[in-house]
């Protein structure tokens, strides 16, 4: 059976977020709900969205989301990879609200929708909070979100914050304070084990569905990055191929109260904890054939 998945991105600044778009878009055994936007220029990363969604012949939801974190001054005001979307066709509007949508959709499936994260965590800690009986309604949550390294400061904290939970860590807390019944987070630890250098990147993405994905990669490459890190895609792999990553239960939690340390993630395995399970381990082999065939 299709597996029934909403998305929340921040596509537009790192390009991981449209390659995994493309990824899902390609793959028969994702049921695309809908898609929500987050950070700034929200409905210019909708338009990037639809421009996939055209590309892939598919009719998506998708609604332009919140653009400032709950507390923290925004660090992402902008989504520099829309200027490459010009040239591709894409909707203008994005009419309706994003945490209503998402709040319909689960409530209309209820115990059978993944929430695929791969952005600050802000829609959906917005929705949590103006409804929180509906977390239990998720049958899953799957992010790109936090480090989880076992390199630790003299404190025991991670020594590096992961983007999207420093983006708005008060979102971030939320959301693992709430009832889901299941987190799997996939951190910088383990995705910084995905990357591909821009030749590579330029050979491979010749199929039709990442030919935009280039253009905006092109952006990403001009601003001094050599290759991709698939972060975002490795999350949503994770979903349909289950030997990609090795998961450990315990209990995450995120730094609040220093400045410093704000949106760094605190990991604390614990066999008996089953609701939070993060990555330790991936076969990048396994990934990258798994992501490539979609598009044979």
């Amino acid at each position: 059976m299709p597996t029934k998945i909403l998305l929340d991105t921040d596509i537009g600044s790192d390009i991981d977020d449209a390659v995994c778009l493309a990824y899902l878009l390609a793959q028969p055994r994702c049921e695309l709900m809908g898609i929500t936007t987050v950070t700034g220029e929200a409905a210019e990363r909708a338009m990037m969205a639809d421009v996939l969604c055209k590309v892939a012949g598919r009719e998506i939801p998708i609604f332009a989301g919140l653009e400032n974190p709950l507390i923290v001054p925004a660090r992402q005001p902008r989504a520099p990879q829309y200027q490459a979307a010009a040239k591709w066709p894409h909707r203008r509007e994005f009419p309706g609200n994003a945490i209503d949508f998402l709040r319909n959709t689960i409530r209309s499936h209820p115990h059978e929708i993944t929430l695929l994260t791969i952005g600050p965590l802000t829609n959906i800690a917005a929705m949590l909070s103006v409804d929180p009986q509906i977390a239990r309604l998720l049958k899953s949550l799957v992010m790109m979100g936090g480090n989880f390294t076992p390199v630790r400061g003299s404190d025991g904290r991670s020594i590096y914050a992961e983007w999207n939970i420093l983006n708005d860590p008060h979102a971030a807390a939320i959301v693992f304070h709430a009832d889901i019944p299941l987190v799997h987070a996939i951190g910088l630890d383990v995705t910084l084990q995905v990357t591909m250098p821009s030749a590579e990147v330029r050979r491979r993405f010749e199929k039709k569905l990442l030919r935009p994905v280039l253009d905006f990669a092109e952006v990403w490459f001009s601003h001094a990055q050599d290759r991709i890190t698939f972060h975002d895609p490795l999350a949503a792999t994770t979903i349909f191929d289950e030997e990609i990553c090795e998961f450990e239960a315990g209990n995450i939690d995120v730094e609040l109260n220093s400045e410093k340390l704000a949106g760094f993630t605190f990991w604390n395995p614990d066999s008996k904890a089953a609701r939070h399970q993060v990555a330790k381990t991936v076969n990048s082999k396994r990934f990258f054939e798994h992501y490539f065939e979609q598009f044979d």
